[in-house]
């Protein structure tokens, strides 16, 4: 301290004197701005899904998920399986209205839109879907629309390290996650007054028997970023319905029987998420059997399906008229069964299992109205018309899906 105080009480200094000394203090990482973490987690986020997350997008999974009813939407849209392919994701966003294509922004106004699961496997873009998806969730909420994306069959079978349908190329995305994840771990690292950032890493196997030695590093990360609690699991898995109802209609990945409804579906939603989010040690209940409701498939395996089961299950559900689903390659393309009580939108269209032609789902006129919109028509249509036997001139645009449904088809541009 200078001679000017040296002498001086303590009492008696002048505020502007105590603010000069206490401006002398050394600056500590802990009396920093929480801005500090938040600026490292955009660098990673950037680094990997080449997006800008608004902030609200970074932050952990809540408690509970909101109820697993919504109100009727005006205009109400069902995205079928993505299985890491990005452009044919892009391509189904655009042909919903929902997307620009050019600037990847939300276009789609107060729109609803539901992808019904099975953004991950079969492809190498899954994360660079999932970091979409979030952005255009938080864009759509601005506008007074919503995204909404299920869990799959294939959510719950990485989240539970069963890796059976991964590509190479989804190994190297992931590898290439870790890298810039821990680049982040150690930037926060160095505030020692920070609280130490939990490590994703610690305890993962770092070596795979059967496994080619070129693939470990990626078993690796995907172990880590896919794990009950881990970072990719909470930020963008575990905050999904696994079963959503929108006004009159139910969506689910696979199906829904009698006993689901009767466990209550709320409780299935919630168990998941608890799975997911906290790495409960007990498995939540019908997502993992043959029957699960992300591995059913007793109304979307061909057209003689139990119409009189499915009747029951909705009359369980107050208000529901149909069940959207994915999971089930439809190769003649989005259709339904069951009187259209049963829509399968699920068109195989990630080049991983199938590439085909992009279609959506939808619904207007507060659930009355059914159409599909359809990719530009083109020969992998006219193979199918050619196929079916169907000789007859279609009027306009429309296109009927097969002969015993009402739900009708549009063509549009993606």
């Amino acid at each position: 301290m200078s001679n000017k105080y040296k002498n001086k009480p303590r009492k008696e200094m002048t505020n502007l004197e105590s603010n000069h000394a206490k401006s002398m203090e050394p600056l500590t990482c802990a009396s920093l701005p929480h801005s500090l973490s938040a600026f490292v987690d955009t660098f990673v986020d950037f680094s990997v899904g080449g997006l800008f997350l608004p902030p609200s997008a970074s932050s952990a999974a809540s408690p509970s998920l909101p109820p697993s009813r919504l109100p009727p939407a005006s205009r109400l849209v069902a995205i079928g399986d993505l299985h890491g392919d990005f452009h044919k994701s892009i391509q189904s966003l655009s042909l919903a209205g929902l997307v620009d294509p050019a600037s990847l922004r939300w276009i789609g106004g107060s729109s609803v839109a539901v992808q019904v699961g099975d953004v991950l496997d079969r492809g190498g873009d899954e994360l660079r879907i999932l970091y979409l998806i979030r952005r255009l969730q938080t864009e759509a909420e601005r506008s007074g629309g919503r995204l909404m994306m299920l869990n799959g069959n294939h959510e719950t079978m990485n989240v539970a390290r069963n890796f059976r349908y991964i590509t190479p190329a989804g190994l190297e995305e992931f590898k290439n996650w870790a890298k810039w994840y821990r680049a982040g771990l150690a930037m926060k690292q160095l505030c020692p007054d920070l609280p130490r950032p939990k490590d994703p890493f610690k305890g993962v196997p770092k070596s795979f028997p059967g496994v080619k030695p070129e693939y470990w590093e990626g078993f690796h990360a995907r172990i880590a970023a896919l794990q009950p609690a881990g970072p990719i699991t909470t930020r963008f898995l575990s905050s999904n319905h696994t079963i959503l109802i929108v006004g009159n209609s139910v969506f689910v990945h696979g199906g829904l029987l009698r006993k689901h409804v009767e466990y209550g579906l709320d409780r299935i939603n919630q168990d998941v998420r608890n799975w997911m989010a906290v790495n409960e040690p007990k498995h939540p209940m019908f997502v993992f059997d043959r029957d699960a409701v992300v591995w059913l498939r007793a109304f979307s395996d061909g057209f003689n399906c139990d119409c009189t089961q499915l009747q029951e299950v909705l009359s369980l559900i107050p208000g529901a008229r149909r069940l959207v689903m994915g999971h089930t390659i439809q190769t003649e393309g989005i259709n339904a069964v069951c009187g259209d009580q049963a829509i399968r939108v699920d068109v195989g269209l990630s080049k991983g299992c199938g590439d085909g032609v992009p279609e959506v789902l939808e619904i207007t006129g507060g659930g009355k109205e059914v159409r599909i919109l359809t990719a530009s028509w083109n020969r992998v249509y006219e193979g199918r018309k050619q196929a079916w036997g169907r000789k007859e001139n279609v009027e306009g645009l429309a296109w009927l899906v097969r002969e015993s449904s009402r739900v009708k088809g549009v063509e549009t541009k993606a």
